[in-house]
């Protein structure tokens, strides 16, 4: 698809200053911001959202994170420990068990695994990042906005 549906982030104003507050909030919070964009980054992927992709990528790049890792992010349980950590690895695994709801739910030991590494306060704060993130993915990809030729300042 070549054009987006309609000029969503032109529209709806209101809800779209929320979901940017989110998502700002989301950034400042405990996780940090390469776990945050390891998230979004793998979420998208995986949600085929490629405004997304390229935004996070672009983001992870700015922190100066190897090329090379965020390449293996697709596949980042058969990357070298070097890659990421164990505690970035227990978050890309709770991050893909619930971005697969409904058609799966995260089991226990999903659970175990994130709660070896994270505070039930971080958990919550990753519980936001993850369902900003798929709002975000839901509406670009439904809608079809396109990945910038030259992306706007701040995005």
């Amino acid at each position: 698809m070549n054009q987006a549906r309609i000029p969503f982030f032109k529209l709806a104003p209101a809800n779209m200053q929320a979901m940017i507050t989110l998502s700002g909030t989301v950034k400042k919070s405990s996780l940090g911001p390469r776990l945050v964009e390891l998230i979004n980054l793998r979420i998208s992927q995986i949600n085929g959202c490629g405004v997304c992709v390229d935004m996070h990528w672009r983001d992870l790049i700015k922190q100066e994170v190897e090329p090379r890792h965020l390449n293996a992010i697709a596949g980042w349980r058969e990357a070298p420990a070097s890659f990421f950590s164990e505690r970035e690895r227990a978050a890309l695994n709770w991050a893909e068990a619930v971005n697969a709801l409904p058609h799966k739910h995260p089991g226990d030991a999903d659970f175990d695994l994130l709660k070896s590494h994270f505070s039930d306060n971080e958990i919550a704060e990753m519980s936001y990042a993850i369902a900003v993130i798929r709002g975000w993915n839901v509406i670009n990809a439904s809608l079809h906005s396109q990945i910038p030729e030259v992306p706007p300042p701040g995005m």
